[in-house]
């Protein structure tokens, strides 16, 4: 599987160790950055992952930083990007199930890096049990 890979300098340590297992896994992987744990402003290494991901480039993305949650709100920005913030097996396991998640967001400072390996292998070995997917969401006003 092809699969892109971000973060911001929080998540930085971990996307290092999910690159490789990546590999170790024999998936082909492209790091957008960040490349240290020098401070940044993480909208500009997680924006282009979703894009690619969205442009079909890469069929799933990965982005990580201190919580996952600013990762998870710029992805989503994103047309066509369902990013879920994942912490435990099961929200990784029903974000690809119930979701059809195309990204993953992890938070470094939330999750010992052993849970963070463990919801990466479910994430990408969870198929998309099928049914619906919203691609558009109505507001009741």
């Amino acid at each position: 599987m092809r699969i892109a890979i971000g973060s911001d300098h929080a998540g930085f340590d971990y996307k290092e160790q999910v690159k490789v297992l990546l590999k170790e896994l024999g998936h082909e992987i492209r790091d957008f950055g960040t490349f240290s744990s020098e401070p940044v402003d993480y909208p500009v290494f997680i924006r282009p992952v979703a894009e690619a991901v969205a442009r079909g480039e890469f069929e799933r993305g990965i982005v990580l930083g201190g919580s996952g949650n600013g990762e998870a709100m710029v992805a989503n920005k994103v047309r066509g990007i369902r990013c879920a913030l994942c912490w435990s097996l099961d929200t990784a396991r029903w974000a690809r199930e119930h979701n059809d998640s195309n990204v993953l967001t992890l938070g470094q400072r939330t999750i010992p890096v052993e849970l963070a390996l463990e919801l990466v292998k479910v994430w990408l070995n969870t198929p998309f049990a099928g049914g619906r997917r919203l691609s558009r969401v109505r507001l009741i006003e």
